[in-house]
């Protein structure tokens, strides 16, 4: 029997913050977003009770809880603290894939014959985890990637929720469509248009309805509506790049504040960076506009990097050319990478 487990972090960085200082357990915490420009990079759940989340302009996120105490990014703690985790995971399955510093998919399939052994191993990682680093984790189980990861999203923060084989139908169908991955608010709103509130629905939906909304991408929602997910588990997989992108719930218009998001992204790549002993030498951006046109500009540097400021510094520039020329914009998604990535790249081959 196949077996997987998703593991993530609850609210990572600013459940980091709360650990660190007792003074903050309790309170709404965000981290970044202390300017009056900038973007709240994490919230705890204290502080997304009064509706404020990441990626959410500070401004607003003040607005909407003028109490909270907003934090800087300490990238270096998160980091350090990730390593414990991911040894934890080791501890279990060498078939680990990390998504990021707090996310991970393990495959146990050689320890975990059976849904009770299965639900024990995930047990077993959240115990561990909270008795070693004082965090909570919410921990999805299923026969693929697809359901762990929906399955660890079901019931947090501090979440435990096994699909079994025999339930992975009464677990998808209520859910909303909007729950799927692949599935974004645009895509939804078509959905829902049609009269596709459901996952079940969605499952029941003919095929070539979905094509004719979404094209190719239509024939992949009705699988993953079934449940069906052949992606393998790839521990160690070769990462051509590292990135970090923001879906924004309002449209941004307003260059500084994309500005201190951009900075946010490019310590968590650089962190990424770090954390995998790796450089980078070609800075990507990434936005989208309102109207879902997608721009992506490329800049390759002297050098190999893994310095935030020197993303962040290429990164800023290529905003900055893109808007020369525009009166006005309206970006939903910003995005920062970096590909061309190297181990050990020479001394004088660095830009650090």
């Amino acid at each position: 029997m196949s077996a997987v487990i998703h593991v993530d972090m609850d609210a990572f960085y600013a459940s980091v913050e709360q650990r660190d200082d007792p003074v903050l357990r309790g309170r709404p915490v965000m981290v970044g977003g202390r300017s009056a420009r900038g973007v709240v990079a994490a919230a705890s759940y204290e502080a997304r009770q009064y509706g404020v989340r990441s990626a959410m302009p500070a401004a607003r996120a003040r607005k909407l809880c003028p109490h909270g105490v907003f934090l800087p990014a300490r990238f270096e703690r998160y980091r350090e603290v990730s390593a414990e985790i991911f040894a934890i995971f080791h501890e279990v399955t060498d078939r680990v894939e990390g998504l990021s510093l707090d996310e991970a998919y393990l495959d146990v399939s050689s320890v975990a014959e059976g849904a009770d052994q299965l639900l024990g191993l995930g047990r077993q990682l959240k115990d561990r985890i909270a008795r070693r680093t004082g965090l909570t984790a919410s921990v999805g189980m299923a026969a693929n990637k697809l359901l762990a990861k929906l399955a660890s999203d079901y019931d947090k923060p501090d979440g435990l929720v096994l699909v079994a084989p025999d339930r992975v139908r009464s677990f998808l169908d209520p859910l909303p469509v909007r729950r799927l991955p692949g599935v974004g608010q645009r895509s939804a709103e078509r959905l829902n248009d049609a009269g596709i509130l459901t996952v079940g629905q969605l499952r029941q939906t003919a095929p070539d309805l979905l094509i004719r909304l979404f094209g190719r991408h239509g024939g992949e929602l009705a699988v993953r509506a079934r449940g069906i997910d052949e992606r393998p588990v790839k521990p160690g997989r070769i990462r051509r790049s590292i990135s970090q992108e923001n879906t924004l719930r309002e449209d941004v218009h307003d260059l500084q504040a994309l500005r201190s998001l951009i900075e946010q992204q490019a310590g968590r790549v650089a962190a990424g960076l770090a954390a995998r002993s790796l450089f980078g030498r070609t800075v990507t951006l990434k936005l989208r506009s309102t109207g879902f046109s997608t721009i992506t500009r490329s800049e390759s540097l002297g050098g190999y990097t893994r310095s935030a400021d020197r993303i962040a510094e290429s990164a800023w520039g290529m905003l900055q050319r893109w808007t020369d020329w525009r009166s006005g914009f309206s970006i939903r998604l910003i995005g920062v990478g970096i590909s061309g990535l190297k181990s050990s790249p020479d001394l004088d081959q660095r830009l650090d």
